[in-house]
């Protein structure tokens, strides 16, 4: 039976996309050769590499409007060093707004390079919302967020209006629904959640932020060198940057983001329904704030967590297990789970209400 994968990241990828990387490691475009051996700077990759630069570019709308995509290594936390190394101007400043705990390390690195302003947190409410209220200095290098909280279940809806130049992190929604991507000046994300296989990491960034910031920067960390290589700085992650392909790929032919973000929307209102109308659950995050992609819930009798667990294990489900700073349970529903693996998540739990709702009325 085929499990239903609600994995946080690493995690599901389309069926196809897991078919036609696995070919290409014994295979690679009927060369006899594997993808896995083949020279990165050879003609096919340079192809590869190529078309998955101008497919990010594409999907979200960004074509000639002077952004440029890289995949690089080192996943989002090597961003987080990234972002104010080429972005903080010496004896400047930067603003962050923490909602999470991947938020919160980007502050740390961020610190390591000048005055780094948290200009709002939720963390003394264990990151259950986003907040809403507070200022962006004028004169900061830029704004930092993150779009969507993976561990403790918030997505940012809207974002603010400001003058300085605004870097998010999407790691975990990237290509999940429809916006104005121009809004932002850098976007990064790594591949392993909504995009590919582990080991990649895509940014996107409007070249004219870069070269301002007054300090050397070391080359393999100077986004203007990797554009400048055309992500062939050094040895790109050949099979992670192909799985990226096979991926964005495989959502240009579902009808793009658009398309994709329906879907989405429909996940999310089957789980959030049964979550809040099922007498044994409870969400965790404010819900103007709920992600359409980590639908994060809890037993309202922790002492029945033997028996769920029994339930949707049995049912061929996998990777609802909390993250363990929320506790509980996080469903992953990221662009490649289909509507039947929440459908099969939503009868478990009305099983289960059925069966145990008398006991735990009793226990109280």
């Amino acid at each position: 039976m085929k499990k239903h994968n609600y994995s946080a990241g690493p995690c599901i990828l389309p069926q196809e996309v897991f078919e036609k990387s696995a070919q290409a490691v014994l295979n690679f475009n009927n060369s006899d050769l594997s993808l896995l051996e083949i020279s990165h700077r050879s003609k096919d990759f340079v192809a590869v590499m190529e078309e998955a630069r101008a497919l990010v570019l594409e999907l979200l709308g960004l074509e000639g409007k002077g952004y440029q995509a890289l995949f690089l290594q080192g996943g989002a936390s090597l961003e987080f060093l990234m972002v104010p190394y080429n972005l903080m101007k010496v004896d400047g400043k930067a603003a962050y707004l923490d909602t999470g705990t991947w938020a919160n390390n980007a502050i740390k690195e961020a610190k390591l390079f000048g005055e780094t302003v948290v200009v709002a947190s939720s963390k003394e409410q264990n990151y259950n919302h986003i907040p809403t209220e507070y200022t962006i200095p004028a004169d900061a290098s830029y704004f930092h967020c993150t779009s969507n909280n993976t561990i403790f279940g918030t997505q940012m809806k809207t974002f603010p209006k400001t003058t300085v130049p605004v870097v998010c992190d999407m790691s975990s929604d990237i290509f999940s629904r429809s916006m104005d991507f121009s809004q932002f000046d850098l976007i990064y994300a790594g591949a392993q959640k909504n995009m590919g296989a582990a080991g990649t990491t895509l940014v996107v960034v409007k070249e004219e932020i870069l070269g301002k910031s007054g300090r050397a920067i070391p080359s393999i960390l100077d986004y203007e060198k990797h554009i400048k290589a055309e992500s062939m700085y050094n040895t790109p992650a050949v099979f992670a940057v192909y799985t990226c392909l096979l991926t964005l790929q495989w959502l240009k032919k579902q009808g793009g983001i658009a398309a994709i973000e329906k879907v989405n929307e429909a996940k999310a209102a089957l789980l959030y329904n049964e979550i809040d109308n099922n007498s044994m659950f409870k969400g965790t995050a404010a819900v103007a704030d709920r992600s359409s992609m980590n639908a994060t819930f809890l037993l309202e009798n922790p002492e029945l967590q033997e028996s769920f667990d029994k339930m949707w294990k049995e049912a061929g489900i996998s990777g609802i297990t909390g993250h363990r700073s929320v506790g509980g349970y996080r469903a992953s529903m990221y662009n490649a789970l289909p509507l039947e693996s929440v459908q099969a998540l939503v009868d478990v739990m009305k099983e289960f209400e059925t069966l145990y709702s008398t006991q735990s009325q009793l226990a109280e």
